[in-house]
C-alpha cells in the first residue's frame, strides 16, 4: 500500500471507533492529521500523545452541522499546513425499531443531519482547496441499508442512501480534476456498543474497525487513483 508520507487528512468524528481506528493507520502510513470531534475532553484525552506536536492539530468542539463552524476549521487546517489531501467522513449515527408512521420527525432531522448533513458541510468546505491542488481524496460512510429499505429502519436507509448518491455525484463532478470521491459500505461494524446492543449475535462475523480504516487508507492512496464514485462493500463474514 502506497505511503501517506507528510499527506494531510482531516478525520471527523475522530473520537469513534472508526475514526481512532482510521487515524491509527494514517499516522501509521506517515501522514499528517486534522482530527476533528464535538468532544473536546475525549479529542485530547483520546490524543493526549499527539497534541504538542507540530504534524498534527486537534481541532475540538466542531458541530459539524454547523456549515460555517466547518469551513473555519478547514479554512484554518489549510492555514496551519498549507493543503488538504484527504478527507474521511466518519461520523454517523443510528436509530430505528418503528414502522414509518410510527417515526417521530425528529428522528429523520436528526438521521439526515448526523449522517448526511455532517458529511455534506466537510465536502463542500474541502473541495475548494482540493481543486486548487488539482488533487484530493474523500471518503465516506455509507451502510448496506443503503441498497434496499428495511422494515422499521427508513429513515437510516434513506440518509445513508443520500450519502451514496452525494458520494456517487461528487465523484461524477471532480473526477476529471484531480479528485476522487469514494464511500465504504460497512456491515455489522465490531464496537462495544453494538455487542452491548445485540449481546446473543456471532460476533465473529462483524467487521472490525481497523479493517475498514485499511480499505480507507487505501482509498487515501496513490493506489486508489484510478478509483472514484465506488462504494466498497467491507461486510466482514455476516
Amino acid at each position: 500500500m502506497s505511503s501517506l508520507k507528510d499527506r494531510v487528512v482531516i478525520i471527523t468524528g475522530a473520537v469513534g471507533n472508526l475514526g481512532r481506528a482510521v487515524a491509527e493507520r494514517v499516522q501509521a502510513q506517515g501522514g499528517r492529521m486534522v482530527l476533528v470531534d464535538r468532544s473536546g475532553d475525549r479529542l485530547a484525552e483520546t490524543y493526549r500523545d499527539l497534541k504538542k506536536t507540530p504534524r498534527h492539530w486537534l481541532a475540538p468542539g466542531i458541530d459539524l452541522t454547523d456549515a460555517s463552524a466547518v469551513n473555519a476549521v478547514v479554512a484554518e487546517a489549510y492555514q496551519r499546513f498549507g493543503r488538504i489531501d484527504g478527507l474521511v467522513n466518519t461520523v454517523g449515527g443510528f436509530r430505528g425499531g418503528k414502522p414509518v408512521h410510527e417515526t417521530d420527525l425528529a428522528d429523520w432531522d436528526f438521521l439526515y443531519d448526523i449522517n448526511v448533513r455532517t458529511a455534506l458541510n466537510a465536502c463542500r468546505a474541502v473541495i475548494p482547496y482540493m481543486l486548487k491542488a488539482q488533487r484530493g481524496r474523500i471518503v465516506n460512510v455509507a451502510s448496506r441499508n443503503a441498497y434496499q429499505g428495511s422494515p422499521h429502519y427508513a429513515a437510516y436507509g434513506a440518509a445513508k442512501t443520500a450519502v451514496l448518491r452525494l458520494t456517487e455525484s461528487l465523484a461524477g463532478e471532480l473526477k476529471t480534476r484531480g479528485v476522487n470521491v469514494n464511500c465504504i459500505v460497512p456491515g455489522t461494524i465490531d464496537t462495544p456498543q453494538n455487542r452491548a446492543a445485540m449481546p446473543q449475535a456471532d460476533f465473529s462475523t462483524w467487521v472490525a474497525p481497523d479493517d475498514l480504516a485499511h480499505v480507507v487508507v487505501f482509498l487515501l492512496s496513490d493506489e486508489a487513483r484510478s478509483v472514484t464514485g465506488a462504494a466498497v462493500p467491507v461486510y466482514g463474514r455476516s
